[in-house]
């Protein structure tokens, strides 16, 4: 009997490989970083959580700390996006820089970056969103193939989410 064996993802092996490693979220983080811009690509990358009780996101990380420093809080308006990234838990993607525009308070801050469409993916725990994935590139970037391959590694994520900063 013969079998065809998979082959192993190897950014997918090294995100799971720096989830081991002892300088946590940051490890992970980074390298969720490197393998989104290897299989996806982005300009601007960040990870966000979501606390549901008081309806704000914190960045816990950002390949550009300079614009999009790690730490600052804001309270989300409710609306279509709010909707379906945090209500439903779908992929949010923006095409061009007038999708940012209705999205984005910041839409000139992510313009002035050279940045014009987006993919936010949700990651979720037990049908909650807890936090997302935030690519962001040139107009026309991302596509629904996109959103299929930034799944494993958003769930990968979820540890960093999930355990309490001194674990």
């Amino acid at each position: 009997m013969t079998r065809t064996k998979l082959k192993a993802d190897p950014l997918l092996c090294a995100v799971a490989a720096a989830q081991g490693r002892v300088d946590q979220p940051d490890a992970l983080f980074v390298a969720l970083d490197q393998a989104m811009k290897s299989a996806i690509g982005h300009k601007l990358f960040t990870i966000l959580t979501y606390d549901e009780a008081t309806g704000e996101v914190a960045r816990l990380y950002s390949n550009l700390p300079g614009p999009y420093p790690t730490g600052g809080r804001k309270r989300l308006a409710l609306g279509p996006w709010t909707e379906a990234v945090l209500d439903r838990g779908e992929a949010y993607i923006g095409y061009t820089r007038d999708d940012l525009r209705t999205v984005f308070s910041d839409h000139e801050l992510i313009a002035s970056l050279g940045c014009e469409s987006v993919l936010n993916m949700p990651v979720r725990w037990r049908g909650r969103t807890l936090g997302s994935l935030n690519l962001l590139h040139e107009a026309g970037w991302y596509g629904e193939d996109d959103v299929a391959a930034c799944l494993p590694f958003a769930q990968l994520t979820l540890p960093a989410l999930l355990a309490p900063a001194d674990l």
